[in-house]
């Protein structure tokens, strides 16, 4: 059926809705050696097939971290805010409403707090009235305060905030700049800009987040504050007990998780799980339900993040930062309490947007749909909070890039120019971000603004030119895609021996993490023989299942759970025959179910077909 470095597809079928819908090219495996145990050697098999050596992947020593000298600015920033601590200077922290942005703020209040700042404050712009970023209209409500701070810090964002920079300059207070956004042609004049993507950085890592930006920052400024000594030689502050707060921002940024994300990751972690986290962060754990002695990388995205990214697309993150930078632990509770319902109302709303938008697919000429390389959608209804959700689950399931778009509101008072917000998540090979900048290149006056990533961009644009930028998407994309960038390719690690498919095994991946973007969770196919099968929560399928291999005498049934079924898949799990019929090939990762104190290996099927 397969063999190592060959791309394969499920065999033909008079049912073609039930056929394995991606291609799958396995990763190259070593030879492997003679085994003792179920698991001697998978780890040394996975990381082999990546081109890495267990060794020095699994070093996630604080001694490992990237020094911060090469951060371009760095030193610059610290002196200077070496100085504005020493002088007791009113300190603004101005973040962003994501969960980058709220841990970034906390990491930057708090470490300026224990460095003796008692004038340090922080203000996150509204999604719906202020915008993204030091905007001019941000900055006139900074510069309207009674008591106007002398130094504004950007915390992931700032990098194309050139007419706020500007502003801020003409009411005499001075920015630092601290982000990792992709810089435009024009940098803001602001004091010092700290961002391993801005010219000139030879930062290796130009992977890291915002928090991990400003974490960097606060190293930096300790050691100037030190050299100077500002602090006794028995209370210089351990800037390692905020890498909980490093850890949540960096994975829920989805950004790539190279050896240095890791090692900042495995080691915010390691602190949440021994019990030396922050009390939000430890009010959020149990809000989510999750077990904070065994809480993975997996919890942090799936499960924390979504909770404080909530309250910042349906109100205000300034709720999400106060839960962050909370002592109390009643307190902790009671806010996380309440974003956990924000994070209820969030997942209404978005079931909601999901089902106009599959109403609004269905309309489209099924020709058309198929011959579109972009997906692009408005409805005057729709959440600008929740636009970027719904992209990205139109991506995964499309395979296409995707842009949401909700009413912005008004361009200003007495204007009758309507604007629209958008949200774009895309595909690997096809820079959303690049593709902007074309549009904008070509016709200027389309995209009012725009900023992200290759991945995922925000933009601007009147609504009046929706059907404009829809078209003109259409042509930079179908220009931009090279052979096959269309194609849904799936990596995966190979087939597991029957042995192999153990609790042990699962339980070894798990500690092999982090795992996350660009890092990807070790991926298996294989084929299995059903033996049962049932629709849960009437969206959701579990299988029973065994190695196809192997006799039913000589293995337990494993459960295998398919989440967010098509509907094809659910009609015939009520009408699946017996036999070799019911063997499928599945894609899947291991699990660890844990029900009662006990503890079980589960499969997580991320795709499956038919097998004859």
């Amino acid at each position: 059926m397969m063999a190592t470095d060959k791309e394969s597809h499920a065999s033909s079928s008079s049912d073609e809705a039930l056929q394995l819908s991606v291609t799958l090219r396995r990763r190259a495996m070593p030879t492997q050696a003679a085994a003792t145990g179920p698991t001697d050697g998978l780890l040394e098999r996975i990381f082999r097939g990546r081109n890495l050596a267990a060794d020095q992947v699994l070093n996630y020593s604080l001694n490992s971290l990237l020094p911060p000298d090469s951060l371009l600015g760095v030193q610059a920033a610290a002196s200077h805010l070496a100085d504005a601590v020493q002088q007791q200077q009113r300190i603004l922290i101005v973040g962003d409403f994501d969960c980058d942005g709220a841990t970034s703020t906390a990491v930057a209040v708090r470490a300026l707090r224990l460095f003796g700042s008692r004038e340090v404050d922080f203000l996150v712009p509204n999604r719906f009235s202020d915008g993204y970023g030091l905007s001019p209209t941000i900055v006139e409500k900074i510069a309207a305060m009674p008591l106007r701070p002398q130094l504004i810090i950007t915390v992931d964002n700032g990098i194309s905030s050139v007419d706020g920079v500007a502003l801020a300059a003409q009411h005499g207070m001075e920015v630092i700049i601290t982000d990792h956004h992709l810089a435009g042609a024009v940098l803001p004049a602001a004091k010092v800009i700290v961002n391993p993507n801005q010219p000139g950085c030879s930062f290796p890592s130009k992977a890291t987040a915002g928090v991990a930006v400003i974490f960097y920052v606060m190293l930096a400024t300790r050691r100037e504050l030190h050299s100077r000594g500002h602090f006794r030689a028995d209370e210089l502050p351990n800037l390692g007990n905020l890498l909980d707060l490093v850890a949540l921002g960096t994975v829920a940024d989805v950004v790539p998780l190279d050896q240095n994300n890791r090692t900042l990751v495995s080691q915010g972690l390691s602190r949440i799980r021994n019990g030396r986290c922050c009390a939000g962060i430890a009010a959020l754990i149990r809000v989510a339900e999750r077990t904070p002695s065994r809480l993975s990388a997996k919890d942090l995205g799936y499960a924390i993040a979504p909770r404080l990214n909530a309250v910042g697309r349906m109100d205000d993150m300034r709720l999400g930062i106060q839960c962050l930078l909370c002592d109390d632990p009643l307190e902790a509770s009671q806010i996380a309490g309440r974003l956990d319902r924000f994070n209820t109302e969030r997942k209404q709303v978005e079931a909601t947007m999901r089902s106009q938008a599959d109403d609004i697919l269905a309309g489209i000429d099924a020709g058309d749909a198929d011959r579109s390389v972009t997906v692009c959608l408005y409805d005057e209804s729709w959440h600008q909070g929740v636009i970027g959700i719904l992209a990205g689950r139109l991506k995964d399931r499309l395979h296409k890039p995707t842009v949401i778009f909700a009413p912005a509101g008004p361009s200003g008072a007495g204007s009758d120019v309507d604007l629209i917000k958008g949200s774009a998540r895309s595909i690997a090979g096809l820079h959303i971000r690049d593709a902007f900048e074309a549009i904008a290149c070509a016709e200027p006056d389309l995209i009012l603004a725009f900023g992200g990533h290759a991945m995922a961009a925000g933009l601007t644009i009147r609504r009046q030119d929706f059907d404009r930028f829809k078209t003109r998407l259409e042509q930079v994309i179908h220009t931009a895609a090279g052979e096959g960038a269309f194609e849904q390719v799936v990596h995966t690690d190979g087939d597991l021996a029957a042995q192999e498919l153990c609790l042990a095994s699962a339980e070894a991946i798990d500690s092999a993490g982090p795992w996350g973007q660009a890092f990807p969770e070790p991926v298996f196919d294989g084929l299995f023989q059903v033996i049962d099968i049932r629709v849960m929560a009437q969206k959701h399928l579990k299988f029973m299942v065994r190695p196809a291999e192997v006799a039913a005498a000589d293995y337990p049934p494993l459960q295998a759970l398919l989440f967010n079924a098509p509907e094809c898949w659910l009609g015939w799990a009520t009408t699946a025959p017996s036999g070799a019929a019911r063997r499928l090939r599945m894609v899947y990762r291991l699990d660890i179910n844990e029900f009662r104190g006990r503890r079980d290996l589960q499969l997580i099927v991320d795709h499956c077909g038919l097998e004859s």
